[in-house]
């Protein structure tokens, strides 16, 4: 059957080829207008950066030329130049030189002898055009030259110094067109800058080894490319001249040539990010067109409407067991939404079936743990009354053997006691009962609590002593402590055990008490810190050093009815973590066999009022 023999295929076929080339003669036009609009930009920049260039630069020379001609007629400086003596007249010219800032200063006797040079560039020696500018400006005439130098252009003015008739020598003083200046211009064009004189490139910002590149754009009144290293730039050459006033004569060349560079890449790098989003928007709106040919050739609108509207809910919801609407057949209804419709329901029917099925066996898998834990905790404490029971059955039980088994049945109510108070502490909600409370307080409230089950193991405290109030429960937050130093106290003296070698000495060679040091002469078998957390937040560290916890079994320490212990339930842990993350901090535990376990607790600040 061909592709167009359907009217429906022919309708999408349509539509979607119109929408592509009205999309593809849009994004030409676009692009053609937008590349445009960026090389005029760039023209604009240039001709702007040449001229700030200009002003700059004739606004710096006429400024140290008043003040050449202001410190020629101060009268120490004559009397300066009437001593031909270069050591008096020395410190005065630099003392001019830095009131004026300028890059050099020079003074000579009226035979041009340089009694003086101050400023950061020397003045080049054997220079015809030098000579010329200093001998004119002998002859009694005011003088203005540019100096090539390594690595700048010097604008300078030579100016000769009167009293009445006789001429006392020269000052010159000259600005320097160097990296300095350039540093200069180039901040206040945001371009690059280049001086060239005499046909050859004396200073630039870029990198000296593109001067002989720059050298053939000298003479170019067009804006022109230019390719230096990874990037192509835009470049314009514009003469500065000197300005010579009436009764000013020139020395040598009085034109300077800037190049002004700006970056071609860099500053059409946009264009890429353009022409990029144009791309993805063009593709879209393909897409979007043929989706939507597509969808008014097969008038499935309003069921697919159906479908996303449900499976939008799912998403929000969580309730995967949403069903479609149903939909009575009618002529115009489409197969195919009829048939995913039905798919999709079929999917859901299963999914809930599934949740079922799987809520129940988990609630099954749930209480065969619980019971195994509770038959196990509690058979042994049964198998214990009943022996202790046993002697008593006899007539005359003596009283020892009585006080004896009473002890063991009280012992052994409270270790049940303990395993039912585990098990509801676990299942049921925590109402907390917030208040500020004392860190280091609570700290050692449990410490006290846990030293006095067992003093032979010793546990130091290392407590910050400012540290902020927490927002907590503070017998929830005393419990899950007491309930972590338990842990680390079985870790101790199981280590302790593990490493006796047969003398009595057993879990005793602890030492006994609580203090704020160490003591002994190694660490303390546990040790609670407390420390600040960042600037809102507050943190308890309880190290032991037992027998820490093996890297299979460290991820499941919190998960409910794990223990790694004989006697113990699983739930301390679980607890814990539960009272923490309730009191809005978070808890930790890392751990190597054989070296001990670090639990840190982190905890909220009480927020000031």
């Amino acid at each position: 059957m061909s592709l167009f023999s359907s009217l429906t295929n022919r309708i999408f076929v349509a539509t979607a080829a119109l929408a592509v080339l009205a999309i593809a003669i849009a994004v030409y036009q676009i692009n053609v207008a937008v590349t445009a609009q960026a090389e005029n930009e760039l023209r604009r920049g240039l001709e702007e950066a040449g001229m700030l260039v200009e002003e700059h630069r004739t606004t710096l020379f006429e400024h140290f030329s008043r003040e050449a001609r202001l410190v020629a007629d101060l009268p120490v400086i004559k009397a300066a130049m009437a001593t031909g003596h270069p050591p008096t007249v020395q410190p005065i010219a630099e003392a001019h030189q830095r009131s004026i800032a300028a890059d050099l200063f020079v003074v000579t006797d009226p035979s041009g002898r340089v009694l003086a040079e101050a400023g950061r560039v020397r003045m080049p020696v054997g220079d015809e055009v030098v000579a010329a500018t200093i001998s004119q400006a002998t002859s009694g005439h005011e003088a203005t030259s540019l100096w090539p130098v390594q690595g700048a252009v010097l604008q300078v003015v030579s100016v000769p110094s009167y009293t009445g008739p006789e001429l006392m020598g020269t000052v010159t003083v000259g600005s320097s067109l160097d990296a300095e200046a350039l540093g200069r211009f180039k901040a206040l064009t945001n371009s690059e800058i280049a001086f060239a004189l005499r046909g050859r490139v004396q200073a630039s910002t870029l990198d000296a080894r593109y001067n002989e590149q720059l050298t053939q754009l000298i003479a170019s009144p067009t804006v022109t490319q230019i390719e230096l290293g990874d990037s192509v730039y835009a470049a314009v050459s514009r003469p500065l001249s000197l300005a010579v006033t009436e009764g000013v004569t020139a020395a040598g060349t009085l034109s300077v040539s800037a190049l002004i560079l700006r970056s071609r890449t860099e500053r059409l790098r946009f264009l890429s990010d353009v022409h990029r989003r144009i791309a993805v928007t063009a593709f879209l709106a393909v897409m979007a067109a043929t989706l939507l040919s597509y969808f008014i050739a097969r008038t499935i609108t309003r069921p697919l409407g159906v479908i996303t509207a449900t499976m939008r809910h799912m998403a929000a919801t969580g309730d995967l067991t949403r069903r479609l609407p149903e939909r009575a057949e009618g002529r115009w209804e489409d197969e195919d939404a009829r048939l995913l419709a039905s798919t999709f329901n079929t999917m859901t029917d299963s999914i809930a079936k599934f949740q079922r099925e799987a809520s129940q066996r988990e609630r099954l898998s749930s209480l065969g743990r619980l019971s195994t834990v509770i038959a196990h905790e509690i058979r042994n404490p049964l198998m214990i009354i009943k022996t202790a029971l046993r002697p008593l059955k006899g007539v005359n039980a003596p009283p020892d053997t009585v006080r004896a088994a009473a002890q063991d049945i009280d012992e052994e109510v409270v270790r049940l006691n303990r395993i039912v108070t585990e098990v509801l502490d676990f299942a049921r909600p925590i109402n907390f009962d917030r208040a500020p409370a004392d860190v280091n307080a609570l700290c050692a409230d449990a410490v006290r609590a846990t030293q006095s089950e067992c003093p032979e193991v010793l546990i130091t405290l290392d407590l910050e002593s400012r540290l902020p109030p927490i927002e907590t429960d503070a017998e929830r937050l005393r419990l899950a402590l007491v309930n972590i130093l338990t842990n680390a106290r079985h870790a101790v003296l199981a280590s302790t055990a593990a490493t006796a070698t047969g003398s009595a000495q057993g879990v005793a060679t602890a030492t006994r008490g609580v203090g704020q040091g160490g003591g002994g002469q190694g660490p303390p078998p546990i040790r609670v810190t407390t420390r600040r957390a960042g600037t809102s937040r507050v943190a308890i560290e309880v190290r032991d050093r037992g027998t820490g916890i093996a890297a299979e079994d460290l991820p499941r320490v919190f998960d409910p009815y794990f223990t790694t212990r004989r006697t113990g339930t699983g739930l301390g842990l679980a607890i814990s973590r539960n009272i923490i993350e309730g009191l809005g901090g978070t808890i930790g535990v890392t751990s190597r066999p054989g070296a001990g376990t670090e639990v840190c607790i982190e905890l909220p600040a009480a927020v000031e009022r």
